[in-house]
């Protein structure tokens, strides 16, 4: 960003500071204190003197520069709970309120910016996490998702949208970031264009898939269609009701084929004016390095480039240990070309790794997720998050302890997504089985619980919203989940096999806890 921009959010950080010191005094109640923390990228936790704190990570993206600076600032500020997130970012957690404002100011220095991490505001754009390293993508969308992620926060002050907007990009051979269903999703193509869908998004109500607008959009006029959608989401978004204050419910505003003609009439609009033309990316450098070593191993992808490897590594919950960024900042500053890149899926991937290298990486990233199941998906959980209905985190620890005492084959039960409220924090409804945070009346009393869902799917062409199928209490999920799991093993089979021939059983299973 340029200095006039970075002076100006330094100003902002003074601000800032001053409301988030009267909110720890109690001069400020807890929604006006909401209304100014989002968009520096920060909130109260439901401890109100405890604070969380997002980094802008565009793609996901974690340089040996960006990865020194948490590391250095985890250590220093002694920062004892670090969350991956399905946004491609890393919270920091339980802060102080004098910490926070330090701590944006810092992430400056390399070039992390926590503005509109949060609020109404357009959000951390995502990319399918190994864009440019992974066999059969279209082409690496990375350059286009850090372009317009420094646009929007160049025009970020100037905007004033409904609620948030959340753009992805993908490659073609991935889709974990749902480009099918967010507000904007771009998909790389083999003809070297993107196409584009629009208004889409999860949450409790009318979750909705992406209206595909153009097929072929040009990646350097990709800005013209962000900004259109900008335009039409202020000039038709509703700015009364927050429920419905997302380019989703533009579907039944203006109607499908309303929202396609507005968004494509505007961008052309714009086109005429031009200015937001992108330059084509310079090919990015290559790692210099490769070697005939081969490797087999579970957590290691061979990608494109050949020689080179992604080291996989999944915490459980995506609760990435504090002393791990140190760990990996020491190792890969001996590793040309080595980056993190932070999955949608709560996966950290080390990309650029001989065969060698991946090896030391993968010792040093043990402990993680061992099979498809322990790489489910939950969101930080009630515990920490005040808009938390149950601790989404604590139901996953008590699953991945009943699974492994049970001692179920990889692939019995898939990965799971557990959001903690009907946010869709977990994007519950893209899981194969998801799981929604509510409460259930037994006996007039109510208790913790979770809607089930069954039946979604990300994949490339084929991305689909599971299905509600039951309320399970939480007490009970652990015994449902290895339950099924089960009786798939015992059919030889995986979950997806299992599930699809044997609905009637599942079901079955399923209706005794529900």
């Amino acid at each position: 960003m340029d200095k006039q921009w970075e002076n100006t959010f330094r100003g902002e950080i003074d601000g800032f500071q001053q409301a988030i010191a009267a909110f720890d005094r109690g001069e400020l109640d807890r929604r006006a204190y909401k209304g100014m923390s989002g968009g520096m990228g920060s909130y109260a936790q439901r401890d109100p003197a405890r604070h969380m704190l997002r980094l802008r990570l565009p793609g996901g993206r974690l340089d040996l520069e960006r990865l020194d600076f948490l590391a250095r600032a985890v250590e220093r500020e002694q920062v004892g709970r670090l969350k991956l997130t399905t946004c491609q970012t890393i919270q920091l957690h339980d802060l102080g309120a004098e910490q926070v404002p330090a701590l944006i100011e810092r992430a400056m220095e390399c070039g992390i910016y926590t503005k509109g991490g949060g609020g109404d505001n357009p959000r951390n754009v995502m990319c399918s996490p190994l864009s440019g390293v992974q066999p059969g993508e279209a082409f690496n969308v990375l350059p286009w998702g850090e372009a317009v992620s420094a646009y929007l926060l160049s025009i970020c002050r100037d905007i004033h949208m409904p609620r948030k907007l959340k753009i992805a990009f993908s490659n073609g051979a991935d889709d974990s970031v749902h480009s099918a269903f967010r507000d904007m999703g771009f998909q790389a193509r083999e003809d070297g264009t993107f196409s584009l869908r629009v208004a889409g998004g999860l949450g409790a109500l009318s979750p909705s898939m992406g209206v595909l607008v153009e097929e072929r959009v040009v990646p350097q006029e990709v800005l013209y269609y962000v900004r259109a959608m900008i335009d039409i989401f202020c000039a038709h978004g509703d700015y009364q009701n927050r429920t419905k204050a997302r380019t989703r419910f533009l579907q039944e505003t203006l109607g499908q084929e309303g929202l396609r003609r507005a968004l494509l009439d505007r961008a052309a609009q714009l086109k005429a004016q031009g200015g937001l033309d992108l330059p084509r990316p310079e090919a990015p450098a290559s790692p210099g390095k490769a070697a005939e070593e081969t490797l087999c191993h579970p957590r290691a992808l061979p990608q494109k480039q050949p020689g080179l490897y992604a080291v996989k590594y999944h915490p459980i919950g995506g609760l990435l240990p504090p002393e791990k960024p140190g760990q990996l900042c020491a190792l890969l500053q001996h590793m040309e070309g080595a980056e993190l890149r932070i999955g949608p899926d709560e996966t950290l991937y080390v990309i650029n790794l001989t065969a060698a290298e991946a090896e030391r990486v993968l010792a040093a990233t043990g402990g993680g997720a061992r099979t498809r199941f322990e790489h489910s998906v939950a969101c930080v959980g009630a515990a920490v998050c005040q808009q938390g209905v149950r601790d989404s985190q604590s139901a996953l620890r008590a699953a991945v302890e009943a699974v492994r005492a049970a001692d179920l084959p990889d692939g019995a039960l898939p990965r799971v997504c557990i959001s903690g409220c009907p946010s869709s924090c977990a994007a519950h409804q893209a899981g194969a089985m998801g799981f929604q945070g509510c409460v259930k009346p037994v006996d007039k009393v109510p208790q913790p619980a979770f809607r089930m869902f069954l039946g979604g799917g990300d994949q490339p062409g084929r991305a689909r919203f599971g299905q509600a199928c039951a309320v399970i209490l939480e007490s009970d999920l652990p015994a449902l989940l290895v339950e099924l799991g089960r009786a798939a093993a015992e059919a030889g089979q995986d979950w997806e096999q299992w599930s699809a021939g044997h609905s009637a059983e599942r079901d079955a299973i399923i209706a005794k806890y529900a």
